[in-house]
């Protein structure tokens, strides 16, 4: 009995990477579905065309964009994680992606429902005013707000990464703002072009061309250290505010239950093509980020920690959605 086990366990061992090879040669079979949970338009949707397109390209595998937004990338999200485990269907997001269970009510899947396959990159917030506001630091607002309590606006995302940033920032350095909320980033920097608000916080490639045509001033970054495309500008905690390095991010997700071969099959050439010297060059100009090319354990860990940081900072502020 005993050499019988031992030889079913071999066997089972012999065959289990057979198995897994068979299924990775296998795949994909057909075009690969490519779920965006937001328009158009913004970051995640260029994000994604590029990088599935140098997949294409490298592996002759189609690639379909499918444009599913709603709910700040929730309704997408529940299409991808209700998908078959097959590989065929992946989903590219924004780091609003892992905000939703605090924000959105009624929420169609879990966060086990999808898989982390690959933190694409990362780049920094952000903030911004007009050049007719007497600002040239983040340290001038915050005076300012606390020389006038509420009377300094600024503009954020509703349910973002911003919005919570901001209001860790006012509580940890002792200063209050009038938040004004809005439903998409392009009215955010509309408004702060305008002189509608004071101040914005928001992706730096959303802001960086009105910074080089002169129409916005930047007067701070967000990450740990300063942006390679404003060395002159110094993060938040250079200004001295205590503040948790923050960035806009990009993933890679699957349903959960896609077998690892095929996992670890799109992670070699997702890697691949986010590393490519052209995909990390439309990456660095259209909006600033740093490749990262994570493997799923990463990612995994990330996404772990974030929430971890940023549910907190809705705990202590009593943040709701809208």
């Amino acid at each position: 009995m005993r050499r019988r086990t031992l030889l079913a366990g071999t066997t089972a061992a012999l065959v289990a990477p057979a198995i897994a090879r068979a299924q990775a040669a296998e795949w994909p079979k057909g075009p690969i579905r490519v779920v965006v949970p937001f328009p158009p338009g913004g970051t995640t949707d260029p994000v994604a065309r590029i990088l599935a397109a140098k997949v294409s390209d490298n592996t002759g595998w189609a690639t379909v964009i499918d444009n599913k937004p709603g709910a700040a990338g929730a309704i997408g999200a529940g299409v991808a994680a209700k998908a078959l485990p097959d590989g065929q269907t992946w989903m590219i997001t924004f780091d609003s992606h892992i905000l939703s269970p605090a924000f959105t009510p009624n929420l169609t899947y879990k966060d086990s429902d999808l898989f982390n396959v690959m933190l694409v990159g990362r780049a920094p917030l952000a903030v911004a005013c007009h050049p007719d506001r007497p600002y040239r630091t983040m340290g001038d607002v915050v005076a300012d707000a606390k020389a006038r309590p509420g009377k300094v606006s600024v503009g954020l995302l509703s349910a973002s990464g911003a919005l919570l940033l901001t209001a860790y920032l006012q509580k940890a350095n002792g200063f209050e703002l009038n938040q004004i909320y809005y439903k998409g980033g392009g009215p955010t920097v509309q408004d702060v072009l305008a002189g509608v608000t004071d101040v914005t916080v928001t992706t730096l490639g959303a802001l960086q061309p009105h910074f080089r045509a002169g129409k916005l001033r930047a007067l701070a970054t967000t990450g740990d250290r300063r942006a390679p495309s404003l060395p002159d500008v110094p993060t938040l905690a250079e200004q001295g505010l205590k503040t948790y390095p923050t960035y806009s991010w990009w993933g890679v997700y699957v349903p959960a239950g896609t077998p690892r071969s095929i996992v670890d099959r799109m992670s070699v050439e997702l890697t691949k093509a986010a590393r490519s010297p052209d995909v990390t060059q439309k990456f660095a100009e259209q909006i600033e980020m740093e490749v990262l090319a994570s493997t799923p354990e990463e990612f995994a860990a990330f996404q772990a920690g974030e929430q971890e940081r940023w549910f907190k900072v809705i705990r202590d502020n009593n943040i709701k959605s809208d």
